[in-house]
C-alpha cells in the first residue's frame, strides 16, 4: 500500500449564494487549494468531483463546473454522484493503483434554490414511502422519537450536542449557525418543529464548496510540511428500507470505522457529518468516540450543512487540525442516504 496524503485543503460555506453560480464558487476553492502547496493543473495527475445532477437541476452539471478546474490541458477526471467524500475515496485508490503522485478532489452543491428538507424525500422507496411525501426533518423526527422511548438517548444528551456544535462553530467563518452563549436550557426552551427535533437538533442548509489536494509518499512530504497522513479508509452500506434496519443503529459507520482502524489508537479528533443531534449520538457511538475525542471542533454539519460537500468538509476540517498541530490522529467522517444508511470513514495521523 502506498502511503497517501491530504497536503492542501480549501472551503467556502454561506447561507445562499444566489447569484453565483457553481463554477464561480469552484474557482477560488480549487485555485487556493492548489496554489496552497505550489500547483497547476499541470501539475495534477487525477481529478475527481462529487456533486448532484438532481440537486443542480440539469443533466451532466458537473461538466459545467470543470471550467473552474481549467479548459486546458486535458485531464484525466471522474465524477461520483454522491457526496465528496467518496471522491476522496475514488481517488485514493487511483493513487494506489500507481502511475500518478497527486490527485485533485473536489465537491459542492447549492440546496439554497429550493426546500431540500423537501427534495431530500425522493430518496425514498417510490412504491411505498414516497407517495407519503414525508420530508426529511419528519423522517428524523420518527428516528428520534423511537430513540427517546427506547432510551437510547435523551433530551438532554440531545440539547447537549446541540450546544457542543453551536459552540465549535462561534470560532469557525464558515458556520451559518453558531452561538457562544447558547445553553442546555435555551436549546430544551425552542418549540419542536418536526416534534421531538428542535431547530437546534437539526442541520442548517447551507451552499458551498470544498476542494482537497492529496499526494503519495515523498511527494506528500515535497508538498506540505506536516501532511495529513491516510491511515485508513472504508464504506459501508445499510438496507434502503428503514422498516427492516434498527434506526437506534447504524452497523455499516461501525464497520467502515473497524475496517479503517479507527479503534487502533487513540483519536485526539473526530469530524462528523451527521445533520441531526439523534445521529451525531449514534455515531459516536458506533465509532467507539470517549470523552477524550474532541468531536466537530469546526460546529460539524448541525452548523452548517452543503449537501453533497458536507462529508468532504469533515475529512477538511479534520485534516486541518494535523496541519496546525492541534492533532495526531483524527477522523473525518462523510454520510449519505436516508437515516445514516452509508457511511464512510477516513482516518488520518500526522508525523
Amino acid at each position: 500500500m502506498r502511503d497517501i496524503a491530504v497536503v492542501s485543503v480549501a472551503q467556502s460555506q454561506e447561507k445562499a449564494l444566489t447569484h453565483t453560480t457553481e463554477v464561480e464558487l469552484m474557482v477560488p476553492i480549487i485555485n487556493e487549494a492548489r496554489g496552497a502547496v505550489g500547483l497547476t493543473q499541470d501539475d495534477i495527475g487525477f481529478t475527481c468531483s462529487g456533486s448532484s445532477d438532481f440537486l443542480a437541476g440539469q443533466a451532466f452539471s458537473f461538466v459545467h463546473t470543470l471550467d473552474a478546474v481549467g479548459a486546458v490541458p486535458p485531464i484525466s477526471e471522474s465524477h461520483v454522484e454522491m457526496d465528496g467524500a467518496w471522491a476522496l475515496y475514488e481517488s485514493w485508490v487511483k493513487l494506489q493503483i500507481g502511475g500518478i503522485d497527486t490527485a485533485l478532489v473536489y465537491s459542492y452543491g447549492k440546496s439554497s434554490p429550493g426546500s431540500l428538507r423537501d427534495v431530500l424525500s425522493t430518496q425514498l422507496d417510490p412504491y411505498y414511502l414516497g407517495p407519503l411525501r414525508p420530508d426529511a426533518f419528519a423522517m428524523a423526527a420518527l428516528q428520534a422519537r423511537i430513540m427517546l422511548e427506547s432510551g437510547a438517548v435523551s433530551e438532554q444528551r440531545l440539547a447537549e450536542i446541540a450546544v457542543r456544535s453551536l459552540n465549535g462553530a462561534a470560532d469557525n467563518p464558515l458556520a451559518v449557525r453558531s452561538s457562544a452563549d447558547v445553553t442546555v436550557d435555551s436549546v430544551l426552551a425552542e418549540a419542536p418543529i418536526a416534534d421531538p427535533l428542535r431547530p437546534s437538533d437539526c442541520a442548517a442548509s447551507a451552499d458551498g464548496g470544498v476542494a482537497v489536494v492529496l499526494a503519495a509518499g515523498d511527494r506528500a512530504r515535497e508538498l506540505c510540511d506536516r501532511p495529513a497522513w491516510i491511515k485508513g479508509i472504508d464504506h459501508r452500506i445499510d438496507p434502503h428500507q428503514p422498516g427492516v434496519r434498527d434506526l437506534t443503529r447504524a452497523p455499516s459507520a461501525h464497520k467502515a470505522a473497524a475496517e479503517a482502524g479507527a479503534g487502533n489508537d487513540r483519536l485526539d479528533a473526530a469530524e462528523l457529518a451527521a445533520p441531526f443531534t439523534t445521529q451525531e449520538h449514534i455515531l459516536e457511538v458506533e465509532l467507539g468516540l470517549g470523552s477524550d475525542t474532541a468531536v466537530n471542533a469546526s460546529g460539524g454539519a448541525l452548523a452548517g450543512h452543503t449537501m453533497m460537500a458536507a462529508g468532504l468538509m469533515r475529512i477538511a476540517d479534520a485534516a486541518r487540525q494535523i496541519y496546525d498541530g492541534r492533532a495526531d490522529r483524527v477522523l473525518g467522517h462523510a454520510a449519505s442516504g436516508l437515516f445514516l444508511q452509508q457511511n464512510l470513514v477516513c482516518v488520518m495521523e500526522g508525523e
